[in-house]
């Protein structure tokens, strides 16, 4: 827990203090000068210090919204320890609507990266040393790729309690028990000994009103938790579900894809969850898609114009699904934006 004055990227915060830093990243290739804003917001009293990252993959801007709706809150008043909130790690993903860097590298698979590596390791790096070296805990956003939707969803290492403290006050409707994998953030982070944990929902390049609310309270549940703030009695919750496995469904052909099933769905082995088909109507050309397994639609194509193999649904597994679907139905009523007036502090994004 820091107490005294923070350095970041050469420059001081000292306790109570709000201020935006430029951290210096590497020029574009037109010699332009690019820099990572990160906020840092210190409350008076010692604490907790609590990275919120999005843009990862730069074209994963849900978790940017939500950044932005958080620094604001009025919750944050009277604060206890830090936040650093980054809406935009990978700078140069975002302003190519991409989620890799130039060089076409996945920013997520190259923590904690060097200091005299590629373009990506270098961000990396500078990310862990500007931000990650500083905290005890961290929230990273990110949403599904492009043509892809996600439910909201937490995605922990359950084996580590903080970690699975952290998923569970979220708030999200969903965990997924999800091994760290090396070159990732939660990875890297954790050999730090910083639990971390991932919010999914949502799709690239599009804002998702339920899924930012719930983001924007979902961190904020956290940071109760972890007692950067104060408990709210008001606050109704619920015990999330969590995912013994999950599996992908694929396309059994290539073709036009017409889905039936809808997200957040329960479904049972052997349903019929859509048909693919040539799009000239060629005889027996229509090709039918059934559940492999019994559980939860958390993941889906947006596109219909899929490739024999391409994966169509995520599938997570439940013991009581029909319970979980449920409870998927309770939560999207609770944050659709015609009827909760509880966050955001603005008119909604429609």
């Amino acid at each position: 827990m820091a107490t005294g004055p923070m350095l970041i990227a050469g420059q001081e915060i000292k306790p109570g203090e709000s201020r935006i830093i430029e951290v210096p990243l590497p020029d574009l290739y037109m010699h332009t000068a690019l820099s990572m804003p990160v906020q840092v917001i210190r409350g008076h009293r010692s604490g907790p210090v609590l990275f919120v990252s999005a843009a990862v993959h730069g074209d994963e801007i849900n978790g940017v919204e939500i950044i932005r709706r958080l620094v604001k809150s009025k919750s944050l008043k009277g604060m206890r320890g830090t936040v650093i909130a980054t809406p935009v790690v990978n700078v140069y993903g975002f302003l190519n609507q991409s989620r890799y860097l130039p060089d076409r590298r996945d920013l997520n698979r190259c923590f904690p990266g060097s200091e005299e590596g590629s373009l990506a390791a270098r961000l990396a790096n500078c990310f862990m040393t500007e931000v990650v070296q500083h905290c005890t805990h961290g929230i990273d956003l990110h949403t599904a790729a492009i043509h892809r939707d996600n439910l909201p969803q937490m995605r922990a290492d359950l084996s580590n309690p903080d970690v699975e403290a952290m998923a569970h006050a979220f708030d999200a409707p969903v965990i997924v028990n999800s091994s760290l994998i090396e070159g990732s953030l939660r990875f890297a982070a954790q050999k730090a000994n910083v639990p971390v944990i991932v919010y999914e929902a949502g799709e690239a390049l599009r804002f998702n009103e339920l899924a930012i609310r719930a983001g924007v309270k979902g961190v904020l549940s956290v940071m109760r938790k972890i007692g950067m703030l104060t408990q709210s009695k008001r606050i109704k919750k619920r015990e999330p579900f969590v995912a013994r496995s999950s599996v992908w469904v694929r396309a059994p052909q290539s073709g036009i894809f017409r889905m039936l099933v809808p997200m957040g769905a329960s479904v049972s082995k052997g349903d019929l969850l859509g048909m693919v088909a040539a799009p000239y109507g060629k005889e027996k050309s229509e090709a039918e898609v059934f559940a492999s397994s019994s559980g939860i639609v958390i993941g889906r194509t947006n596109i219909p114009l899929v490739n024999e193999g391409e994966a169509l649904f995520h599938i997570a597994r439940f013991n009581k699904p029909d319970e979980v679907a449920d409870s998927v139905e309770a939560f999207h009523s609770d944050l659709d934006p015609a009827t909760d007036t509880s966050i955001p502090e603005e008119l909604p994004i429609i």
